[in-house]
C-alpha cells in the first residue's frame, strides 16, 4: 500500500514508519522537521522537507498516496495559549490543505490522530467516545476542529477516514516539548542532574500508552474503522509521583521528589475507555507501563551515555 504519513520524522510519526516498512508499504514523510529530525526516517522510507501549509501537489503526484496518515501538529499546549494564531494555523488551515489535496489526487482514506485534548476537564471517567468535548486549550481547540473537518470534508471528497485520540503516548524518541510528555520532561531533568518538579500533588492521574502499541492503533485503522472515532489507551490511571518513583529507580535517583505549584487548566485525573478501539480495530495495548518505562529509560542512557547518580 502506498502511505503518506505527515509528522513521519517526529516522535509517533518515526515509530510508525518502520512498522509499516516492516510490513512492506511504500511509506512517503512530509515533515517540516522543527521538532522532529530528518535522522529519525528509516529508509527506504523518501522524506519531504515541507510545511503542511505549502503546496503539496508535487508531492501528491510522485508519491500517489492511497492513504494519508496524519499526525503533523502544533503540539504545545503553551504554545497554543501564547499564539492561538500559528497554532490555528498550523493544525486548521494547514491540516484542511491537506485534505483538500488528498481529494485532488485521488486518496482512498485519511487516518487522524486527534488527541485526548479535545475533551478537556472530563465530568466523568473514563473517556468515552460520546463523552462531551470541551478544550481548555487552544492546542485542544484545533485539534477539535480537525476532527469536525474531517467528518465534513472527507465524505464530501469521497474519502474514508478514521479519527484516533490517543492518551499520553510516551517512549523512545519523545521531546519534552510536546503534548503529555511528562515522561520525556522528567527523565530530560534525570539526565541533566536537575531535580523534575511535580506541578501540584503529584495524585492526578493519567493513561499512559506506549508508542509502539499506539502506532499499531494506527496501522490496523489502515483497513478499519471507517467513519469512526476511537480512543486509544490502555484504561489504566496512573499517579504522576508513581511515574516519577518508577523513573527514580530506574535511573538510581535518591534525592525526593520536589514539588511545585499545580498548572493553570491542568485537569485532576484522565483515563480513556478503548473498547471501541479494541472492538473495531481487533487492537490492544501490550507494552504494561513497567516495561515502557524500562524501554525508555535505556533509549535515554544510550543516547546520552550516561544518566547522573544522586
Amino acid at each position: 500500500m502506498r502511505i503518506l504519513v505527515t509528522g513521519g520524522a517526529g516522535f509517533i510519526g518515526s515509530h510508525l514508519v518502520e512498522i509499516l516498512l516492516a510490513a512492506h508499504h511504500a511509506v512517503t514523510v512530509v515533515d517540516n522537521c522543527t521538532t522532529g529530525s530528518a535522522q529519525n526516517v528509516a529508509p527506504p522510507a523518501h522524506l519531504f522537507v515541507r510545511d503542511i501549509r505549502a503546496s503539496l501537489d508535487s508531492v501528491f503526484a510522485e508519491s500517489r498516496p492511497e492513504v494519508v496518515i496524519h499526525l503533523a501538529a502544533q503540539v504545545s499546549v503553551p504554545q497554543s495559549v501564547s499564539d492561538p494564531t500559528e497554532d490555528s494555523s498550523v493544525n486548521v488551515t494547514g491540516y484542511v490543505n491537506l485534505l483538500q489535496t488528498a481529494a485532488r489526487f485521488g486518496v482512498r482514506k485519511v487516518i487522524l490522530v486527534s488527541s485526548a485534548a479535545v475533551y478537556g476537564q472530563p465530568a466523568s471517567l473514563p473517556l468515552r467516545e460520546d463523552t462531551p468535548l470541551s478544550p481548555l486549550s487552544p492546542y485542544g481547540l484545533s485539534k477539535m476542529a480537525g476532527e469536525l473537518y474531517t467528518r465534513l470534508l472527507c465524505p464530501q471528497y469521497g474519502m474514508f477516514y478514521t479519527i484516533l485520540r490517543p492518551a499520553n503516548v510516551y517512549g523512545p524518541r519523545q521531546t519534552s516539548g510536546g503534548e503529555g510528555a511528562v515522561i520525556s520532561s522528567f527523565l530530560e531533568r534525570f539526565t541533566s542532574g536537575i531535580d523534575p518538579v511535580i506541578h501540584g500533588d503529584g495524585q492526578q492521574t493519567r493513561d499512559f500508552v506506549y508508542v509502539e502499541d499506539m502506532a499499531q492503533a494506527i496501522v490496523a485503522a489502515l483497513e478499519r474503522g471507517d467513519g469512526c472515532t476511537l480512543n486509544v489507551g490502555t484504561g489504566n490511571a496512573v499517579t504522576i509521583l508513581d511515574v516519577w518513583k518508577t523513573l527514580a529507580r530506574l535511573v538510581g535517583w535518591h534525592r525526593d521528589p520536589q514539588f511545585g505549584p499545580a498548572r493553570t487548566a491542568d485537569i485532576k485525573h484522565s483515563v480513556m475507555d478503548s473498547q471501541a478501539a479494541m472492538r473495531v480495530l481487533g487492537w490492544r495495548p501490550t507494552v504494561p507501563l513497567s516495561e515502557g518505562l524500562e524501554r525508555t529509560v535505556k533509549w535515554w542512557q544510550q543516547v546520552r551515555k550516561q544518566l547522573p547518580r544522586c
